[in-house]
């Protein structure tokens, strides 16, 4: 049996929008993904880790689209020093954004990831993270993507669990792959005042 894993000092729930997880074209088994998330979040808030949720600003006409019904966040966020909501236009959560400072200012050096999509803003979050030199944890079942429909003379269709595992992969052996999210605790941090700079 593999050890637990050490507690984490941050959740970054990345994209956990309502036009990818509710309405007429959720990520498949969007019901558990939102399970294993508002675990994460109750776990996270009483150790007083802290919380960020990413919220991606889509083009215009996308289902992301700023200040549409799919562009709100679908879980409720609690309001407070330890927990904040910072907006991106990147699959990378960290570009151009203040996602670095408010890990900075709680003095956060692990995190835990999960939202969507996994080979995307997920993938792309963590990575960078990595890069960063942050200890990272991916719960394998708090992050989704849809299916890659068929591409002709390339390959069949790739059902999203596949996509999401080779996202995984793809992080090499730096990342933590967990295999339940209630297995993944939380420290208490530092937490200070910190502004998000994409607030219009």
């Amino acid at each position: 049996m593999n050890p637990l894993p050490a507690p984490v000092q941050a959740l970054l729930v990345v994209d956990l929008q309502s036009a990818f997880v509710a309405g007429g074209n959720p990520v498949p088994d969007a019901p558990r993904l939102l399970d294993r998330v508002g675990g994460l979040l109750r776990r996270a808030r009483a150790a007083g880790a802290l919380v960020v949720h990413l919220q991606n600003d889509g083009p215009a006409g996308e289902p992301d689209e700023p200040h549409t019904p799919g562009w709100e966040l679908h879980l409720p966020v609690h309001g407070g020093p330890a927990e904040t909501v910072i907006r991106k236009t990147e699959d990378d959560g960290f570009e151009g954004t203040t996602l670095e400072d408010a890990l900075t200012a709680a003095g956060a050096r692990s995190l835990a990831v999960c939202g969507v999509m996994s080979e995307m803003c997920v993938l792309a979050t963590a990575r960078r993270a990595l890069a960063l030199d942050y200890r990272v944890v991916l719960p394998h079942d708090a992050h989704a993507t849809y299916d890659i429909p068929a591409a002709p003379g390339i390959s069949e269709a790739v059902p999203a669990a596949m996509a999401s595992r080779v996202a995984e992969w793809a992080l090499g052996d730096e990342v933590e792959v967990i295999a339940h999210a209630t297995d993944i605790t939380f420290a208490g941090t530092r937490v200070e005042p910190f502004a998000d700079n994409r607030t219009a």
